[in-house]
């Protein structure tokens, strides 16, 4: 029996990177953008059933909820071909259609004024389904919608539905730049907290990552949002691939989150995926994929949609924690363990010293209705200890605004922090032990480190010189 899985898209980023998700979706299952299921694809043996229901009259509906504090691309959604897809009643926007403005506490409050509709919405989705596994939510962690109410979506998800799995895609704003949201450090900061400690599984997506590979990998001068929304959607439905093509291992989300998760703060995953090739391209870059070449090419910085430090300042270097390998395409196992004796003999990646230093590999089906000039491609969700340093950067970002008290002003308007800012001090707290539980992996000790009360938490701005 196929175990669903709900999948929450909450404000601009996240249901932009939800559309391009299902469009991905549809094709690899033979389905058209009303939602009917193609003549050619009558025969799969493919599990629709663990992203889709099927309609009274036999047409294929997402199991996928929508939601928007101002309505702009929730309507260019239903004004699109694909309008008939989604179940109108699974779209909700405010009626207030103000947004969030940017603002953490605003879309937090906001989220709490509309929540009793928003989670009779889940609970209906939910009821609907006869073997629920869980969530996946995709959101931005630096406006005001997907970070405030994802917030507080995450919250109450965990405490209504405690048994079931919690993933996110979540996208980090580029560190490297100033963006347009001038309150950007408060709302991702806000924002990672909820991550640590009610998210089970943390796909991190940062938009320096993704322009660089755009770049870089994919030969676009100039990548737009939709480039990168599209990199996302690849990297969305490759990681769910195993659970949709079935194999005989990694069939379900607990699965492939508990092979990559040991301890439960640790859960910030990584991603890479290769051949990437622009769909204006009329050859691919990548001549040849062998198996060990796409796992080698997957273990390189420049194939990650992560852009930390991969070595931090002085002794401490960064190391894996977990890998794992989804491999789509005509594979024999035997190359399979050739190729990871291979990488272990020439010591291309480093693990954790208290832990098992082996790259676990899935084999997945992929879409017979998709043609793909490549014979083998993959995709790595791997947890590095180097993913720290993007939440360092946060922290040191946030203290260059507390120490000014800049644009606080923005968040004491919300009641949330009318007569305090202990929320944001809490936040940080929590994101600090976060940063040195990471370093701390990395050293041989890391298994009796709490016990030592390594876990409290150092002055502000200590989180920079940690990583």
């Amino acid at each position: 029996m196929p175990r669903e899985i709900i999948s929450l898209h909450l404000g601009q980023c996240g249901n932009q990177i939800g559309l391009e998700f299902w469009k991905q979706l549809i094709q690899e299952h033979g389905i058209s953008p009303e939602g009917i299921l193609e003549d050619y694809a009558t025969d799969g043996t493919d599990r629709k059933d663990v992203f889709f229901y099927q309609a009274d009259d036999n047409h294929y509906v997402p199991r996928a909820i929508l939601m928007d504090l101002e309505p702009r691309v929730v309507s260019g959604i239903q004004t699109s071909q694909y309008s008939k897809l989604f179940n109108p009643e699974n779209m909700f926007v405010s009626e207030h259609g103000g947004g969030a403005g940017n603002n953490w506490a605003r879309g937090f409050i906001q989220g709490e004024a509309v929540s009793e509709k928003v989670f009779d919405i889940i609970d209906r989705e939910a009821d609907g389904s006869d073997s629920l596994e869980g969530f996946v939510l995709c959101h931005s962690i630096s406006g005001g919608t997907g970070s405030g109410m994802g917030s507080f979506i995450l919250e109450h998800l965990s405490d209504r539905f405690p048994k079931k799995l919690v993933q996110t895609y979540s996208v980090f704003p580029n560190l490297n730049e100033q963006g347009d949201v001038v309150v950007q450090p408060y709302n991702s900061l806000l924002t990672l907290r909820r991550l640590t400690q009610n998210a089970d599984s943390v796909v991190v997506l940062d938009n320096t990552g993704l322009s660089r590979i755009a770049q870089e990998r994919q030969g676009i001068a100039n990548p737009t949002i939709s480039d990168w929304n599209k990199l996302v959607s690849t990297v969305m439905s490759t990681s769910t691939a195993t659970l949709r093509y079935p194999g005989y291992m990694n069939n379900d989300l607990v699965g492939l989150v508990a092979s990559l998760v040991p301890t439960p703060r640790l859960h910030f995953l990584m991603t890479g995926y290769t051949p990437l090739t622009n769909s204006e391209q009329t050859t691919s870059r990548v001549q040849k994929t062998t198996v060990l070449d796409v796992m080698r090419r997957l273990l390189q910085p420049k194939n990650m949609m992560v852009s930390p430090p991969r070595h931090g300042i002085g002794a401490l270097n960064h190391c894996y924690i977990s890998i794992l390998n989804i491999i789509q395409g005509e594979v024999d196992p035997t190359q399979v363990h050739k190729s990871l004796q291979r990488i272990r003999e020439r010591k291309v990646a480093s693990f954790i010293p208290w832990g098992p230093a082996s790259i676990q590999v899935a084999l997945s089906g992929r879409s017979p209705y998709i043609q793909t000039s490549h014979r083998v491609s993959g995709l790595m969700l791997a947890n590095h200890t180097s993913i720290a340093s993007l939440f360092a950067k946060t922290l040191q970002d946030y203290d260059k605004l507390r120490k000014r008290g800049a644009y606080l002003h923005e968040f004491k308007n919300e009641s949330i922090f009318k007569d305090d800012l202990t929320e944001m001090d809490e936040s940080r707290e929590v994101v600090q032990e976060l940063v040195e539980e990471y370093c701390a992996s990395t050293k041989e000790d890391y298994l009796s480190w709490g016990e030592k009360g390594g876990s409290s938490s150092s002055g502000s701005g200590a989180a920079a010189a940690a990583v």
